[in-house]
């Protein structure tokens, strides 16, 4: 497996289940920073591409991430060090469970591209691996899917009173997750759904909540006119990151 290189980082994925996918980059792209985060938290960091994003994009001094499965933590952490960013990069080997009883840090941004078994959208990477789901992705989607009331309440015990909360989730979860995150005074401000090409359906949300109730902002993202062909959008909003873009 080839390390996927981007502009300003290479990320390497030979250890990882989850490999670079089109959600977890364009979550990474797409999340807010305007409140200009001092920390940030990656919630099931595989390879640590978002937390390598975020660390690129703003000024956050501590850029923490978790990491439950051994082999993807211990790649995680390669990533970091090998970055620009290494000083302000931490990864922990840990369940979410455990790191919400052991942290009393809040954080400004928490962010996750939770595991979920799901098609995926069509990636922009120059390889044609994603076409091809192995049987260990499969079972990294499956069997280690983060339940979301799980990821919900932790989230909400970990957010500071003006932090953003982020997640990209199947289109067809998005009522029930913002139901439950309702439960826990996390409202949506802004909204975002994917989908692959004009005629397809939407397949993702990429949901942004913090504890004030506004009226979401609603948005719409189609990646690609054609096979290979992307938006003008969806070429602006990633353009940072991706070598051919």
């Amino acid at each position: 497996m080839k390390p996927f290189k981007f502009k300003q980082f290479t990320v390497e994925q030979d250890r990882c289940a989850m490999k670079i996918g089109t959600d977890g980059v364009l979550l990474g792209a797409w999340v807010s920073i305007k409140n200009n985060p001092f920390s940030i938290l990656d919630i099931g960091a595989g390879t640590g591409i978002i937390a390598l994003q975020l660390a690129q994009r703003s000024n956050a001094e501590m850029v923490d991430a978790i990491e439950i499965d051994e082999n993807a933590y211990e790649q995680c952490v390669d990533n970091f060090e090998n970055s620009p960013w290494g000083d302000r990069l931490f990864c922990y080997h840990a369940s979410l469970e455990e790191f919400v009883e052991e942290i009393e840090e809040k954080y400004d941004i928490i962010i996750s591209n939770p595991p979920f078994y799901s098609p995926p959208l069509p990636s922009a990477s120059p390889t044609k691996g994603e076409k091809i789901i192995s049987t260990s992705r499969e079972l990294a989607r499956f069997n280690d899917a983060l339940p979301f009331d799980e990821l919900i309440e932790s989230a909400s015990q970990l957010l500071s009173d003006e932090g953003i909360f982020a997640v990209i989730i199947p289109r067809k979860e998005e009522e029930n997750f913002i139901a439950m995150a309702s439960e826990v005074n996390l409202f949506p401000n802004r909204i975002c759904r994917v989908r692959g090409t004009e005629t397809s359906e939407e397949k993702r949300s990429m949901l942004e909540f913090s504890f004030e109730k506004i009226s979401p902002k609603i948005e719409n993202l189609t990646i690609e006119t054609s096979r290979h062909i992307y938006t003008e959008e969806y070429q602006n909003l990633v353009q940072d990151f991706y070598l051919k873009m």
